[in-house]
């Protein structure tokens, strides 16, 4: 086969000539229910979930009340791609959001790593709502008096590493009670587990129930899937207004001095949480077959989507960051939090049940996009034929359906919130950025037949380059120090907890003796907890700086230096090389402004998550490549057009 047939291309004639033949003869079509109210109640019942009940607080944390710029940023480039996605889901009004749009685009080599990015967007955001429903359940559960063994309501992995922290940090002084909650938990955990062996059998069993409970919904129908999804949302619509409107009479404006303790940096610490927050927009548009009027629906309903959860999301950060100093808000539920602590523990029991009830909506929206995902994929001949089967009575991708499941549950059982949370960002954030930069790739070509919306045309041909230069005279006139260490990769400090952490025995003992000999304040006769005693210093820069530097320790334990820090910014410098390159294209091409911006701002939050998160990316996108060239290349429809 000829090197460019990796990218050959559907063309949105044959997509929807295909979509107008399944119709009429009803082989392979599903059912047709979805209004704007609908996309616009799917939208809100997929944004509105750990966001708002949960990731809120640590963002809150790290910028302040300036957060709500956080949001407002983040909005800006969901909006961006929101225009895009608008556009292409108006000009090929079928399932299979990004993967056949990229498809129409780029061709088939991309769409294809597009879908099985997707695969992973879907079915790791999946994993990372069925384990916070099932915290928030456990939850709702022990304030009612029912407490189930922490060994079925944890995934195995953070019982693991959580157990091993609690042991360094009693090694190093600190008493079980005074461990973190959460190290707390784990340790018991895996205190607790039944074992075979040693393996301890740690699993999060709740999050299995609602995968199973809400799989089986998804299967019976869009119908009934709908009708669920906006019960949902009125409840949650309900529960939020009642926080920001019972929550405004208890808000101290004086809580909101400072603004931006933390600076432009603390606002940006927690871009990824709050991306998170967005996350499921795009799900929309995996339902374009189902919608009575796509061209016009679609995009009505992922604007409408976006512009009423920031509304929320402002809302319920001003209220929270009035009722609480921002440095108290780093918890894992805010909202009943900052309730329980002004004594209203009435409105904290009404919190956890909305939670739970928004966290199942998420879960429902995001369990029926990768079903049609994958239908899509299957119809184009790069998946098995099985998993385009529609259900004749419910008119839903059946095999894919209970796959889905499958695909989702068992990794709920073991993997880690964090860890899933983050996969699921970039994957996300991937599919973004080559659905604007699709737009941009169609939008010189005439032939391309286009849809009742299209994104606003402002030319970046010189808008670009002067937003580049007001970012470096920001970054170098006002952000000078922390531009010149990212530059030069200067070594960063480990903070107190990763240090303690890292000692032995002999180490710890060492440690212990410097801190005691350098306590002007008799700390260390009250408590042997070296990792209190030396995050005391943390509040100062300079003097933790100090204390550090005479650790009776190998600077490896001190310093992140070197490669080792360097591969932490692999993807900002991977960021900064493409944007010249998109500066340098929008000046040849008079590329259009919107699109541009979009693609932009989700690489910028891309280069803002770890490497590690590239890295397994990368990991899951090669094992993509692997199944195109051993099945999917062969088996794809146009490969048999080509030989005809």
């Amino acid at each position: 086969m000829a090197f460019s047939s990796l990218f050959r291309k559907k063309t949105v004639q044959d997509i929807l000539k295909q979509v107008a033949q399944n119709e009429s003869d009803g082989h392979n079509a599903l059912g047709k229910h979805l209004t704007t109210r609908d996309l616009t109640a799917f939208g809100i019942a997929a944004i509105v979930g750990a966001g708002i009940f949960s990731t809120i607080g640590k963002a809150s944390a790290d910028g302040g009340p300036a957060v709500i710029f956080l949001f407002l940023f983040t909005a800006l480039a969901c909006g961006f791609a929101a225009f895009a996605y608008a556009e292409f889901a108006s000009m090929v009004p079928v399932s299979g959001s990004a993967y056949t749009y990229s498809y129409v685009a780029f061709g088939e080599l991309i769409a294809w790593i597009i879908g099985w990015a997707l695969i992973m967007e879907y079915a790791v955001g999946n994993i990372t709502v069925a384990i916070s429903w099932s915290d928030y359940f456990t939850g709702l559960l022990q304030s009612r008096g029912i407490n189930l063994p922490q060994w079925i309501q944890m995934d195995y992995l953070t019982a693991s590493n959580g157990y091993k922290d609690a042991m360094a940090l009693m090694q190093g002084g600190k008493s079980f009670e005074n461990l973190d909650a959460g190290l707390q938990t784990a340790y018991t955990a895996w205190k607790t587990a039944p074992t075979i062996g040693s393996f301890h059998f740690v699993a999060d069993l709740p999050a299995l129930f609602i995968i199973v409970l809400i799989t089986a919904l998804v299967y019976r129908g869009m119908k009934e899937s709908r009708n669920a999804s906006n019960l949902m949302v009125v409840v949650k619509l309900c529960i939020v207004l009642l926080v920001i409107a019972v929550g405004a009479f208890y808000v101290d404006t004086t809580n909101w001095d400072p603004f931006a303790p933390n600076g432009v940096g603390g606002v940006l610490k927690g871009v990824s949480a709050v991306f998170f927050a967005y996350i499921g927009f795009d799900a929309i548009s995996t339902t374009a077959e189902e919608c009575k009027n796509p061209q016009r629906d679609l995009p009505r309903g992922m604007m409408w989507a976006i512009i009423i959860c920031t509304i929320l999301y402002i809302a319920i950060a001003l209220v929270l960051t009035g009722m609480v100093r921002y440095n108290e808000l780093n918890v894992g539920d805010p909202l009943a939090f900052v309730f329980e602590k002004l004594d209203l523990k009435w409105m904290s029991g009404i919190i956890a049940v909305s939670a739970v009830v928004a966290m199942a909506s998420v879960l429902l929206v995001f369990q029926m996009g990768q079903p049609r995902i994958w239908m899509s994929m299957s119809r184009d001949g790069l998946l098995p034929k099985k998993f385009s089967t529609v259900h004749p009575k419910f008119k839903t991708p059946s095999f894919a359906t209970i796959v889905t499941g499958f695909v989702v549950a068992v990794p709920a059982l073991f993997l880690n919130l964090t860890m899933v949370t983050d996969l699921c960002s970039i994957g996300t954030l991937f599919a973004f950025v080559l659905v604007c930069a699709g737009v941009l790739v169609l939008q010189n070509k005439p032939e391309i037949p286009r849809g009742k919306f299209k994104t606003p045309y402002v030319n970046s041909k010189y808008i670009l380059p002067v937003l580049i230069i007001a970012g470096l005279y920001y970054a170098f006139a006002f952000n000078n120090k922390a531009t010149m260490a990212f530059i030069n990769n200067e070594a960063q400090t480990f903070d107190a907890t990763t240090i303690i952490t890292s000692l032995n025995k002999e180490e710890s003992a060492k440690v212990l003796n410097y801190l005691e000999s350098i306590d002007v304040k008799n700390k260390t006769a009250e408590t042997s907890d070296l990792e209190h005693l030396l995050s005391q210093y943390q509040d100062d820069e300079a003097k933790y700086a100090e204390v550090v530097k005479g650790l009776p320790i190998n600077d490896a334990a001190k310093y992140e230096t070197g490669f080792s820090l360097f591969k932490h910014k692999i993807p900002m410098w991977i960021f900064l090389i493409v944007l010249v390159g998109l500066a340098v294209w929008a000046f040849r091409k008079n590329l259009s402004l919107i699109p541009l911006l979009g693609l932009i701002c989700c690489l910028y939050m891309m280069a803002e998550l770890s490497v590690w998160n590239w890295i397994y990316f990368t990991v899951w996108l090669l094992i993509g490549l692997l199944i195109y060239f051993g099945y999917s290349r062969k088996n794809s429809k146009l490969n048999f057009v080509e030989k005809i």
